[in-house]
């Protein structure tokens, strides 16, 4: 029996980077290996996971497929306590 995927929505760059992180433990993946996913050194990757903002798109896609991640973009629901000054 499956479950059914989680979703996550990230709003910073931090939490993107917890989440690449906490997938790749979760994962039983260790640096080194996801870094040659990815096309980077272990040091390399260790640096992008504390500082997720200098991630280039290239290697959020490869980090995405190695780790069985799907990036989905939509437009934010709208709610009364939101406002166009977020963006």
């Amino acid at each position: 029996m499956s479950s059914a995927p989680t979703f996550h929505t990230v709003s910073t760059a931090s939490h993107l980077g917890q989440l690449l992180k906490t997938t790749r433990k979760r994962h039983k993946m260790t640096q080194a290996t996801l870094a040659g996913y990815v096309g980077v050194s272990q040091n390399r990757l260790s640096h992008l996971e504390n500082h997720p903002e200098e991630l280039s798109v290239k290697q959020l896609l490869s980090w995405c497929s190695a780790l069985g991640l799907e990036l989905k973009l939509g437009e934010r629901e709208t709610s009364a306590a939101s406002s166009s000054a977020e963006w």
